[in-house]
Formats: C-alpha cells, sequence, structure tokens
C-alpha cells in the first residue's frame, strides 16, 4: 500500500486577517501553529512513518512541515523544496482584504479571480517590489518561471510535473511521502489524481491542518482519498473557505 499524504499548512497570519497571500512569505498564526502540531499528532497516531517529504519555498508551509515531523520525531528525514509547491500567484490582489476587493469589484469578479479555472487575477508589474523576481529563493528560476499572476491552470500546469517526475516516483519507492504546500498547488495534485472537471476542482477546498490521505495499488492507480479528522467539522471549514470573499 502506497500512502500519500497531502497537508495544507496551518492558517498563517494572513489567513486570519482574510488577504490573499500568494507567494507573499508570511508566517503561521498562534492558530496555524497548533493546527500543525495537531495534524502531526494524528499522523503519528494513524502510524504513518514517512522516511521523505516535500514542501514549498515559502516559510507557512515549512514551518508547518517542521512541526509536523518534530512531532513525530521524523526531523532526521530528507526533505526537498520546490517552488512547484508553491501558492498560486495572486498578482495585485496579493496584501489586499478579500472581503473589502468583493466590495469594490463585486462577489462575482471576485470569485472569478479566485476560483476561475484559467482566469488569472491582474498581473503585477515586473517591477513591482511584491514580484518574486527580487526575492533570493527565486534567484535561478527563468522570468518564464517566475508568475507575476497566476490562474489554478497554470499552477496545474507547474505542478504536475513536478508530480510525475519527483513525487510519485518517491512514492513508490519509500511508499509513504508527505507533502505540505497551499491550498491551490495542493489542488492541483487533487485535480490531476481524482481526475477532476474543472467546474468540479473550483468547487472542492482544502482546510488548513487536516491530512489528506491518497491509497494507491504499487500501480499508482488510486484506490481511495479520505480526510482525517470528524466528517462534518471538515465540511463546514471547507464551506468557511468558499465563502471567504462574499460580502
Amino acid at each position: 500500500m502506497n500512502k500519500l499524504v497531502l497537508l495544507r499548512h496551518g492558517e498563517s497570519v494572513w489567513n486570519k486577517a482574510n488577504r490573499f497571500t500568494g507567494w507573499t512569505d508570511v508566517g503561521l498564526s498562534e492558530k496555524g501553529v497548533i493546527e500543525a502540531i495537531e495534524a502531526g499528532k494524528v499522523l503519528k497516531e494513524q502510524g504513518l512513518k514517512f522516511k521523505i517529504a516535500y514542501t514549498s519555498y515559502q516559510t507557512r508551509a515549512i514551518k508547518t512541515l517542521w512541526l509536523v515531523l518534530e512531532e513525530m520525531d521524523l526531523m532526521w528525514i530528507p526533505v526537498y523544496k520546490s517552488w512547484r509547491l508553491n501558492e498560486k500567484h495572486y498578482g495585485m490582489l496579493q496584501g489586499l482584504n478579500k472581503i473589502e476587493m468583493a466590495e469594490k469589484y463585486g462577489d462575482k469578479q471576485v470569485l472569478l479571480w479566485r476560483r476561475s479555472y484559467d482566469i488569472p487575477p491582474p498581473p503585477l508589474d515586473k517591477n513591482d517590489k511584491r514580484s518574486p523576481r527580487f526575492d533570493p529563493r527565486y534567484e535561478e528560476l527563468s522570468d518564464a518561471q517566475i508568475p507575476l499572476t497566476e490562474s489554478l491552470k497554470e499552477v496545474v500546469e507547474r505542478m504536475v510535473p513536478y508530480w510525475k517526475n519527483e513525487i510519485s516516483k518517491s512514492l513508490l519507492k519509500h511508499k509513504q511521502v508527505l507533502v505540505s504546500a497551499h491550498g491551490n498547488s495542493l489542488r492541483a495534485v487533487v485535480k490531476y489524481l481524482k481526475n477532476m472537471g474543472e467546474e468540479e476542482i473550483l468547487k472542492f477546498n482544502i482546510p488548513t491542518g487536516i491530512p489528506y490521505v491518497f491509497e494507491f495499488d504499487d500501480n499508482l492507480n488510486l484506490l481511495k482519498d479520505y480526510f482525517i479528522g470528524d466528517e462534518e467539522e471538515i465540511k463546514i471549514l471547507m464551506q468557511q473557505i468558499a465563502n471567504q470573499a462574499k460580502k
């Protein structure tokens, strides 16, 4: 049995403030730290023993992974980071409050920017100080690889090759793999693994700090997937995410 565990980072300070975050690097809130620690406890109780883990270049996902591995006594395992696991880039919306944007542009427009499959938010100017090109962690990327905005479609396009070339191979080798990343980069993986349609994935939300398990056979055929936690509570958390930008 091969088990892939996807974990959206714990609540960040900008999640708490209901701001678009994207590639902006922010830390965990106090609640986010607790969520990460609890996720580690849950995974340990489930008897999972990862030999390898993956995360993005962003602090909130990295810190979540650290806290989980510390709780599981697994801080010694190899951890690989990739920009391909970064959150969707929200362009000019980054740092702005979701409700305020809905009041300014309307619920429908903000919903398109948040959840449309192929319509990205307005892009940053390439010389905007918020551009990743000014961040040293991305200095080895080409201009074509550094986004100024992204749609979910573009996140899928950068994420799926990483699944095929890296994570899936590790899963076959090690049998259990943990990925700590972000709502949209993980939704990109989910869309591919479950062969979801564009409309279906747009309505699918991943709560912070809740482990999401995929079980595969030895040919990586998906057998089942499930969140670890109270089913009704998880439904409520998913709906809260869907309502974040409603006036």
